[in-house]
């Protein structure tokens, strides 16, 4: 498999995170933790996209910063998606858990922007 090819199955598998956190958004009760959790991975996915692409296995790491920070050092342009990253870091584990979290419905809302735009940032690069 070349560097497109898997990049574009992270790409697929991010959009799948973040569709499936906007359908979430439908349900009653709504699933809160849940939604923040798939924004979160769909900009893991993205990030780690960017990273394949430039022929380097991405590190098993949740850390949005982290990997931002090594899809910064092959592009400066990332620079511009480090805050969408630093607000999604905190939906990794701790949402995935009873009593760690207390998300609100606006801080979801957040989350899906933060990660539609890291979707968006990435995207045009892996798919020329």
């Amino acid at each position: 498999m070349t560097a497109l090819e898997s990049a574009l199955e992270w790409l697929h598998i991010a959009e799948l995170d973040l569709s499936s956190a906007v359908f979430l958004t439908g349900h009653c009760p709504l699933p809160v933790e849940i939604i923040c959790f798939h924004c979160q991975q769909s900009a893991e996915k993205c990030l780690k996209s960017f990273i394949v692409l430039n022929n380097i296995n991405p590190q098993k790491t949740h850390d949005l910063e982290g990997l931002c920070s090594q899809c910064i050092e092959m592009s400066a342009t990332f620079n511009s998606i480090v805050s969408h990253c630093q607000k999604l870091n905190k939906y990794s584990v701790n949402t995935r858990y009873p009593n760690e979290s207390s998300n609100t419905e606006q801080d979801m809302q957040r989350a899906i922007a933060d990660a539609q735009a890291v979707l968006n940032f990435v995207k045009p690069l892996i798919v020329m």
